[in-house]
């Protein structure tokens, strides 16, 4: 019986090639982004979920109260992960890391720039890092101690064994020992390094950080067996209270979340986590079913449209004795037949795309060819498909009643006709919702890119201070700008596309002190307005030709809101115990992504800085050869680093990663998602005319004209269009409105959005339809009479 079924379905395959390979192709692109899109959403779901322990692992985040408002932040004090271990027992481990930095090695002659950071004695207990060389007990309890990935120890020393006990020197000022050698980091970590050194060393380094007002590192604790997390979470609320006295003015809770859900629910509003990255993991799930449902409604469209030439078949099929549930079966095999071709063309063309995919994604995703599972899911997707695409075929076919199809006398019930158009107008519903979205977003990433953020982030390069820079900074200032192409120079402890640092220890004449107002702060080098083209409202910027500068501040327009001066020139200012004046008012600049609102900002004058960048502006169209003196100097100054830098407007781009992938994918997914929708309007085109041919032999011998014909066939389609944009266009604004909401800064949506998305959905529905519309207008009228 089956090997019957497979006969007739490869028959019908082979007689209507056209049909079968539109077919195919449809469900086949469909299966493609579906596939595509699975991995995707496997990777980001997999994200940080290899550790043995990810049950009992958790962050600690901080929720802040001040100004009215609930702050939520990962970054915690630098001392928090001994205090909570000694306070609460349920805890089994904790550690304090900073990840992400970018720091210069030597060992011998050889000198390279290694990403990592510090993490305390209990790391690789709680994470699954393994350890190749080392114990877990020993890998960073040493303050001198430094462990490091297996390809770090293959750059530096050829193998982990030989590296492991070896000295290496860090950033040309301090010796470590190389206790431990940790396997490279797995794709699927959301942190990458190939270093840890002792947390201790970093307290050394950094004084601040053993201070609980103030917060920089993240903080990790990993729960003993059988803990109530939510017992712990509440333990941990009031934590730190009895280190950090809470006010009226200010208070702060803590609480934990999962470590492997962090990576996709890191954004924080409240206080509490509300999402991220997972609204894009559903988001494009919900895209990959939707372009599924398409290519399926394809296929039905497609094979109702040539049930007439198979009527007949049926009729004589139904007349030998086949009962319906035998037809059906027939007829759901065949479209599993298909799927599994198409399926087939998918998995070739996902190998292909993979590649290209992964570039669009900035993901290492690999062809899980040899997965079992992967096999099973699309096994399960093949049989899916085939039984969602081929049941209302199966169902409508079978259903032909054999007396009337033999006697040539079948007609197509309304009910039919309004299904097929109901999907026809579900498609393009989907098809404009793409087309929108894709315009929206396309329109708020070129407005990210082109807004004017208050200051000129062309031309605008970083040189990190390191190493000789530190003392020889004004040798290189001075040096540097005698050299052609440089125009300015400065020096900064934070980027401008992210001031990280802030602080609420800021008083000025006049301030309410049961009211805590958190001010961003960065400290400067002189000619920083000019380096970095701000603009002053009122005001100066620092110079050596006022001393008291060193204790002076510039504000932004935001500050100065908030201090209430209404002459603020020369008006008092006191940050961290520093009594001093204002000489500045900087007009507001963004300084952090544009997601968030413009914060009060702070300026303090430090021209000798032992960390941060050296921030130079060059001279427009010669940036290649100022990077080229820049770096002949840098190696004179600085022989012991090797020469790196950035430029301020990839940088900033980088804020924007996630949108550009949004921005690309979304284009290649409303495009494949019209493609197949016009495939379905080529199969609808040509059941009409099918249906249609006497009428419009009948109408051209009474002489109605190819463009009266053209029109009659066309109309049907253009109405299906514009019922479908009506229906989607609330729908799109809806969904691309509160995806805007995410940014501060964003467009508006404007009406001309959805005309034009209108305008392309109705031209592509007219070049999709009019060769068959044309076909048949053309049609010699004695052939559609004599047609039966």
């Amino acid at each position: 019986m089956i090997k019957n079924y497979l006969t007739v379905a490869w028959r019908n395959l082979a007689r209507n090639k056209f049909f079968s390979a539109i077919n195919i192709l449809g469900l086949a692109l469909g299966m493609t982004c579906s596939i595509l899109i699975f991995l995707w959403v496997q990777n980001e779901l997999n994200i940080d979920s290899f550790h043995a322990n990810k049950d009992k692992l958790f962050i600690v985040y901080e929720r802040q109260f001040y100004d009215h408002k609930v702050h939520g932040q990962y970054a915690t004090p630098g001392i928090l992960a001994d205090e909570l271990k000694k306070d609460i027992p349920d805890i089994q481990y904790a550690s304090e890391t900073t990840l992400g930095d970018e720091s210069t090695f030597r060992v011998g002659e050889k000198v390279l720039k290694i990403p990592g950071g510090f993490a305390s004695g209990d790391f690789f207990k709680m994470f699954s890092f393994p350890l190749i060389q080392g114990s877990t007990k020993s890998a960073l309890n040493d303050p001198s101690s430094i462990a490091i990935s297996r390809k770090m120890a293959e750059e530096f020393f050829g193998s982990p064994e030989a590296a492991i006990g070896k000295s290496i020197r860090y950033e040309n000022r301090l010796n470590f020992n190389i206790t431990a050698v940790f396997e490279n980091v797995p794709k699927n970590a959301s942190d990458k390094f190939d270093y840890l050194i002792n947390w201790y060393q970093f307290l050394k380094d950094n004084p601040w950080a053993k201070t609980w007002d103030s917060n920089s590192p993240q903080t990790f604790i990993m729960l003993k067996p059988n803990t109530d997390a939510k017992a712990v979470d509440k333990k941990l609320t009031h934590f730190v209270d009895a280190f950090n006295k809470p006010s009226k003015a200010f208070r702060e809770e803590l609480s934990i979340q999962r470590l492997d859900e962090t990576y996709l629910n890191s954004d924080l509003t409240d206080g509490r986590p509300s999402g991220g990255r997972i609204q894009y993991v559903q988001l494009f799930s919900i895209v990959a079913v939707f372009i599924l449902l398409i290519a399926c409604i394809n296929f039905m469209n497609l094979t109702t449209a040539r049930s007439v030439k198979r009527a007949r078949e049926i009729g004589v099929r139904k007349v030998v004795g086949a009962v319906r549930p035998v037809l059906i079966r027939q007829f759901i095999g065949e479209a599993i037949l298909l799927t599994f071709l198409a399926v087939l063309i998918a998995a070739f063309l996902v190998a292909v795309l993979l590649p290209v995919f992964n570039s669009v994604t900035q993901k290492e995703i690999e062809y899980p060819s040899k997965q079992i599972s992967f096999w099973l899911w699309l096994a399960g997707l093949t049989l899916v498909t085939g039984l969602i695409s081929g049941s209302y075929p199966a169902l409508f076919l079978s259903g032909f009643n054999p007396v009337k199809v033999l006697k040539g006398t079948i007609k197509l019930s309304a009910g039919s006709a309004w299904f097929r158009k109901g999907l026809v107008v579900f498609q393009f519903s989907l098809s404009v919702i793409l087309i929108v979205g894709t315009i929206v977003v396309s329109k708020q990433v070129s407005y990210i890119q082109s807004k004017n953020l208050g200051f000129d982030k062309e031309n605008l390069i970083f040189v990190p201070v390191e190493g000789d820079l530190i003392s020889k900074y004004q040798v290189f200032k001075d040096e540097a700008l005698k050299m052609p192409g440089i125009k300015n120079i400065t020096r900064i402890t934070s980027r401008p596309t992210n001031f990280g640092a802030s602080t609420s220890a800021v008083t000025w004449d006049g301030r309410d002190p049961n009211t805590n107002i958190e001010f961003t702060q960065v400290s400067v080098g002189y000619d920083f307005v000019k380096t970095m083209k701000l603009d002053l409202v009122e005001g100066r910027d620092f110079s050596k030709e006022f001393a008291t500068d060193t204790n002076n501040y510039l504000i932004n327009e935001t500050g100065l809101k908030r201090t209430g001066y209404k002459d603020p020139i020369g008006k008092p200012f006191t940050m961290w115990g520093k009594k001093g004046k204002i000489v500045g008012i900087l007009k507001d600049f963004h300084f952090h992504s544009l997601h968030l609102a413009i914060d009060p900002l702070v300026v303090r004058l430090r021209d000798s800085i032992d960390y941060g960048s050296i921030m130079i502006r060059t001279q427009p169209g010669q940036s290649k050869q100022a990077i080229a003196t820049i770096g002949k100097l840098c190696k004179e100054l600085n022989p012991n680093f090797t020469f790196t830098y950035q430029f301020s407007d990839l940088e900033f781009q980088k804020l924007y990663n996630n949108e550009q992938v949004i921005s690309k994918l979304a284009d290649a997914f409303a495009f494949l998602a019209i493609f197949i929708s016009c495939l379905g309007l080529l199969g609808l085109a040509m059941f009409t005319a099918e249906q249609r041919t006497k009428e419009i032999g009948i109408r051209k011998v009474l002489g109605a004209s190819v463009g009266s014909l053209f029109t009659l066939l066309s109309k049907e389609f253009i109405i299906l269009v514009v019922i479908a944009l009506l229906i989607a266009s609330p729908i799109a604004w809806y969904a691309m409105d509160k995806w805007l909401l995410n940014y501060n800064y964003h467009i508006d949506i404007s009406w001309w959005v959805f005309l034009l998305s209108g305008l392309i959905a109705i031209m592509i529905t007219l070049a999709t339809v009019s060769f068959q519309s044309l076909k048949a207008a053309l049609m010699n009228p004695i052939k559609s009479l004599r047609s039966e």
